[in-house]
């Protein structure tokens, strides 16, 4: 690895951590063109790297949050009761017989990229004359986790691009979402890290990351992180809103391209 590839690495994290981290999503799947394209990653080993990144980047957004007092809610409790079971049985299904990544990439594309385009078409609500019901039963929010969870487990991803639009979606404020499900996509990403190395230990191939390429860009997520969850109170919720929205319509178009192209 250059210099150049190192200083490529920091400023992806950087970046792509201050434009996500306030609504909730890691951004690691943004950094797949830059690590595939540009870096040379190679693609086995681009899911742990990602999850590595995950890793290193996530605290300094939770850190922020924490200080704030919004990052200990009841939704970040529902999150992760509902997603440390469902990595545990994601990891096991990866044992066995699962759809393949085509699949699933599909299967996201479907449901993001008409929820991200409304998002951005919807009319921002009224500020409400009495605190807003209707909000997502428990039972609904820890099975929504559980199935992301199982997800994580399986395919090694956070989470986040897929919680918080769907979460949004249901009329659950951004300033709400966003700490709770980068919570549920540290966690994913820790026990999805532990499993890449024990199957990279234990299973042939080489899957094991780049350690390099995965934690410098995770020193950049680490700091740009930290700045996006600073920057967040200070963002109009219409504007988090249409970011949100347009993140799920670019992982929508970047999955569909990515079963297109086979990869």
């Amino acid at each position: 690895m250059t210099w150049a590839d190192a200083i490529i690495a920091v400023t992806a994290g950087l970046l792509i951590s201050i434009v996500t981290t306030p609504v909730g999503v890691s951004g690691a799947v943004f950094l797949l063109p830059v690590q595939l394209s540009v870096l040379d990653v190679p693609n086995p080993a681009v899911t742990p790297t990602n999850l590595l990144f995950n890793v290193v980047s996530g605290p300094g957004a939770l850190l922020r949050y924490r200080r704030r007092g919004s990052l200990a809610s009841p939704l970040t409790r529902l999150l992760l009761l509902g997603t440390l079971p469902g990595v545990a049985a994601g990891a096991v299904l990866r044992v066995f017989a699962v759809p393949g990544p085509g699949v699933f990439r599909i299967i996201v594309a479907v449901l993001l990229l008409p929820l991200g385009v409304w998002l951005c078409l919807r009319e921002p609500p009224p500020p409400p004359e009495r605190p807003v019901t209707g909000r997502p039963p428990q039972r609904g929010i820890v099975a929504l986790a559980l199935g992301v969870g199982m997800v994580g487990g399986v395919y090694g991803i956070g989470g986040g691009s897929i919680l918080g639009p769907i979460l949004v979606g249901r009329g659950l404020p951004v300033a709400v979402v966003a700490p709770a499900a980068l919570a549920s996509t540290f966690v994913t990403s820790v026990a999805g890290a532990a499993a890449f190395a024990v199957l990279g230990w234990a299973g042939p191939g080489d899957i094991a990351p780049d350690w390099g390429i995965g934690l410098l860009c995770g020193v950049g997520g680490l700091v740009g992180g930290y700045v996006g969850a600073h920057l967040q109170p200070r963002l109009p919720e219409r504007g988090l809103r249409l970011v949100l929205g347009g993140l799920a319509v670019a992982v929508a178009v970047l999955y569909a391209g990515q079963v297109a192209l086979g990869r």
